[in-house]
């Protein structure tokens, strides 16, 4: 895992169904492990599902802030944003991690925050998918990525692969989204450091798959028939 400087803001964007939520979801509680100063930022106004806000009561219990629409419209599908947002993102003292939606509406309200943001600093990780539409393709991979740079007004600076088929992942599968995604990487010249496998099924992933990190994501965001 690369080293991680303090303050770093983190802005987490993907298609519907790029596992975008729970990577973004995972990389704060693996930074809160480090530090215990983590803001996680729930942006993805559209979805209503598989969303950061899902966490924010157990999050908050160890001590991850969770920036989120009120519970009373936890499961609105509007664009409320909170004036919250831009004094997590001006403060440096924090970790801060975006999870933002991959589609216009999304971008726009990340849109909001461009001065802020450009001032602080931050990397933008585009998970990806590569068995979901619109990513299934290098091509494709890279009109996505410049669609929502032109919507955000902002720069992804890295690729993620998380491709998977939920149970249905093996190795072969895993092989064919990091060969796509590599091929994408090229195209746009952005780095390409790491694969993300679901912890139900690591042990049928092996580590350092074309020598790339292999990053192991915990199931936070279940469907409503998973809970107990």
């Amino acid at each position: 895992m690369q080293n991680h400087t303090k303050g770093q803001l983190y802005i987490i964007i993907g298609a519907f169904g790029s596992g975008k939520s729970e990577y973004a979801i995972n990389l704060a509680y693996e930074m809160n492990q480090i530090e215990k100063n983590v803001v996680l930022v729930d942006l993805d106004i559209v979805n209503p599902y598989f969303r950061s806000r899902d966490v924010r009561e157990q999050f908050e219990a160890i001590g991850i802030e969770v920036i989120s629409p009120d519970k009373a419209f936890g499961h609105a599908d509007v664009p409320m944003i909170s004036p919250r947002i831009k004094g997590a993102i001006q403060n440096l003292e924090k970790t801060v991690i975006l999870d933002v939606g991959g589609d216009p509406a999304g971008c726009r309200a990340l849109g909001r925050f461009v001065a802020e943001i450009e001032e602080r600093g931050y990397e933008m990780r585009l998970i990806i998918n590569t068995r979901r539409p619109f990513t299934s393709s290098a091509n494709e991979i890279v009109v996505m990525m410049k669609n929502l740079e032109f919507t955000s007004r902002l720069k992804v600076t890295e690729l993620v692969s998380n491709t998977n088929l939920m149970e249905f992942t093996d190795e072969n599968i895993v092989r064919e989204g990091i060969s796509i995604i590599d091929e994408a990487s090229k195209l746009v010249n952005l780095p390409f450091h790491e694969y993300c496998v679901l912890e139900d099924y690591q042990d049928r992933i092996p580590g350092d798959l074309e020598n790339l990190r292999k990053r192991v994501i915990h199931h936070y965001l279940l469907k409503p028939w998973e809970k107990k």
